[in-house]
């Protein structure tokens, strides 16, 4: 058996508020399962050692107000830092839960990724769901078979990757 600390790990950490972003999380996990071990976390479960011990990370989560969720900023105020200069050049992929366009959460993922220097190696994925009144924002979303097969092949394309050291 391999030590802890040459064990590929994916780490997925993920946000929902209404399903939606669970759902993809879950459902890019349990691809890149067949690969490589995978972390699948909430935000506020995740501890900088966690971050530390994966290979690559799938950051998964809702737009709320034209930025990504409070809980996912939380997570990465809390992890900055305590990473900051120890996870360079490690791979990462993004999908948003989307109420309108996903594109101001994108861009503030990709700033936090710019800044920790990791590597995007999977185009995002952002699955729009059209929610537009306070009723259809706080709704359970049910997220479509298609995209959850995006979602899939995001967790696969990852943990191939990751497993074969190709990022």
């Amino acid at each position: 058996m391999e030590d802890n600390d040459t064990i590929r790990r994916l780490l997925i950490v993920w946000h929902s508020r209404t399903g939606a972003s669970e759902q993809m999380a879950q459902a890019a996990a349990e691809a890149a399962r067949a690969e490589i071990f995978v972390d699948c976390l909430r935000a506020n479960e995740v501890e900088p050692t966690v971050m530390l011990a994966a290979s690559a990370y799938l950051f998964v989560c809702p737009e709320n107000l034209g930025t990504m969720s409070g809980a996912m900023k939380e997570f990465f105020d809390t992890h900055y830092y305590p990473v900051l200069g120890r996870i360079e050049g490690r791979a990462y992929a993004t999908i948003i839960a989307a109420g309108s366009d996903g594109t101001g959460a994108q861009r503030q993922l990709d700033r936090i990724a710019t800044g920790w220097r990791l590597k995007r190696v999977v185009d995002p994925i952002i699955v729009g769901f059209d929610a537009q009144t306070p009723e259809a924002i706080l709704a359970e979303k049910k997220v479509s078979e298609t995209d959850l097969d995006r979602c899939r092949e995001i967790g696969a394309a990852l943990g191939t990757g990751a497993a074969l050291g190709v990022f």
